[in-house]
Parts: C-alpha cells; sequence; structure tokens
C-alpha cells in the first residue's frame, strides 16, 4: 500500500521535515511542478510577480498604484487571492518586532513614548510594496525600513481582488496575524 502525503513545497519548514522523518524514516519525496498557474498553488515567485505590478508613476494615488495587481489577481483563481493573503501576511507578521520598530525613523518605538502600532504595520507594508529584494534586505537588516514611510493599501489589495472577482463581501482571515505585537519572538526584549 502507498500512502501519499502532499503538501504545498514553501509549508516544509525543519521541523514538518524532522516530523516526517521520524514517521517514515525509509519514505522517499517526489516534487510535482505545476505548469499551469491556474491549478498550481500562489508560489512565493508569483506572489512577488504580482507585488512587482505595483505602479509607483502613480505615487500619491493609492488604488492606481494596486490597479493593475488587483487586476490580475481578481483574473486567476479565488484561491490565489486566498493565498497571495496569506503569504502576505506571512510576510507582515516576520516583519512585527522590536528591532524594526525601532527602525521606521520619526514614529519608531522606545520604551517611554506613544507608538503608533497602526503606523508601524503600514511601514511594513511599504517594506513589502517595494519587492522581493528591499523585503530581504530589511528582513536581515532592521536597521534598512523605510524611514517615515507607509504604505497602508496594499492591505486592502487581497479583498479588492476578491470582491471584484466574486462580488462578494470578503471575509477571511489570513494565516498569520499582522498586528502589532503579534510576533511574540520578534518582540522579546534585546539583552
Amino acid at each position: 500500500m502507498t500512502l501519499k502525503i502532499k503538501l504545498p513545497l514553501r509549508s516544509l519548514t525543519e521541523s514538518v521535515i524532522r516530523d516526517l522523518q521520524e514517521k517514515y524514516p525509509e519514505a522517499e519525496i517526489s516534487v510535482e511542478l505545476h505548469h499551469d498557474r491556474n491549478r498550481a498553488p500562489l508560489s512565493e515567485s508569483y506572489f512577488w510577480e504580482i507585488i512587482s505590478l505595483l505602479d509607483w508613476t502613480q505615487e500619491g494615488d493609492a488604488d492606481a498604484i494596486l490597479e493593475a495587481a488587483i487586476a490580475h489577481l481578481a483574473g486567476g483563481p479565488v484561491r490565489h487571492i486566498f493565498e497571495f493573503a496569506d503569504l502576505l501576511s506571512e510576510k507582515l507578521f516576520a516583519l512585527d518586532g522590536m528591532a524594526y520598530a525601532r527602525a521606521i525613523g520619526d514614529d519608531s518605538w522606545s520604551p517611554d513614548s506613544y507608538f503608533s502600532v497602526d503606523n508601524f504595520l503600514y511601514a511594513r507594508c511599504c517594506v513589502v510594496a517595494n519587492g522581493q529584494e528591499k523585503y530581504e534586505k530589511v528582513l536581515n537588516n532592521p536597521q534598512l525600513m523605510p524611514k517615515d514611510i507607509t504604505f497602508e493599501a496594499l492591505l486592502y489589495l487581497p479583498s479588492e481582488a476578491y470582491e471584484r472577482r466574486t462580488r462578494n463581501k470578503y471575509d477571511y482571515t489570513a494565516a498569520f496575524s499582522i498586528e502589532t505585537y503579534s510576533n511574540q519572538e520578534g518582540w522579546k526584549i534585546e539583552k
């Protein structure tokens, strides 16, 4: 009897792999690649392709900046919209930490002054909206956080695409919490 386990490649963390190795020490793994984007899950690279559609020549008009990305995402399968929301939430969660919050400019986190959790969320959105290269640089070096720049509109990309595609209200909770202070590891006191 053959047991088939199907997991998205992006879900294979070290702990998942270790768990599978312990449960099935003699198992072999195969990777199935889908060439039809409409059938395949939304990949990391496709997520960044959609982000690259943001039109920064329309600066000052958030709707115009988002339009091409919304149209593209709305043109695909509905599940891609949810998968996009999950990947976006994962990236925003990864940036939710004290080191990043201390580096956002005038509104940076400090222990004895007001800190806007919303402003920090929107600053994290700005990092993602600037593409994969910028995101990875900031993720590895919090001091590279954009200073005094936010892009709240990115949060609405999945809901706008969903509502355009289905004509229904968007009611989806993404895989990771995007709220400031959700990433407890990121907010541990630095020693």
